[in-house]
């Protein structure tokens, strides 16, 4: 740290001493190699491919619940899947461990919802092009049970023999 009293020196040469420093620390930080993290931005609930950076043998996810990958060993890439909303990390290491890649992951919401904010309570549509309920990170969980229970119901009537209509 530079002190600058008027006794001590004049303001002409404080200020020349504070610019060396300047200047003298710039240069340091300029000489350590800087890995800047690239941002991968995924929707909720969406996967994305994305290419893995050269010799990546190993991917670590910083925060699995808000995004989770699965490494595709036989043509260097991985699929990201949204978990929660925010951010985390996502570090690629070769076969010995050193760190070849780095990036920031932000998992955002869906473009097309609709969010309806009852009091405390969050209800979600999905909104392509007609309005249909959904279940989305933040609802209030009675709307989460019914919707989550018809999305169910609708699902089990498409089996065979779960009480759809009959095949011919």
């Amino acid at each position: 740290m530079l002190l600058c009293h008027e006794d001590s020196m004049s303001q002409r040469s404080c200020v020349k001493s504070a610019l060396a420093i300047a200047l003298a620390a710039g240069s340091l930080w300029a000489s350590v190699p800087a890995m800047a993290a690239d941002v991968i931005t995924v929707v909720l609930d969406q996967a994305k491919i994305i290419n893995l950076p050269e010799g990546a043998n190993t991917i670590i996810i910083g925060n699995p619940i808000v995004a989770d990958a699965t490494m595709l060993r036989r043509n260097n890439q991985m699929i990201l899947t949204g978990k929660g909303f925010g951010e985390t990390n996502l570090i690629a290491l070769d076969s010995s461990g050193a760190a070849v890649g780095e990036s920031v992951i932000r998992v955002v919401s869906p473009t097309n919802d609709l969010v309806v904010q009852r009091g405390m309570d969050r209800e979600s549509y999905s909104c392509m092009p007609r309005c249909q309920p959904t279940v989305r990170l933040g609802d209030a969980q009675k709307y989460m049970s019914e919707v989550g229970s018809a999305i169910q119901q609708r699902n089990q009537m498409s089996l065979p023999g779960g009480g759809g209509p009959p095949t011919k």
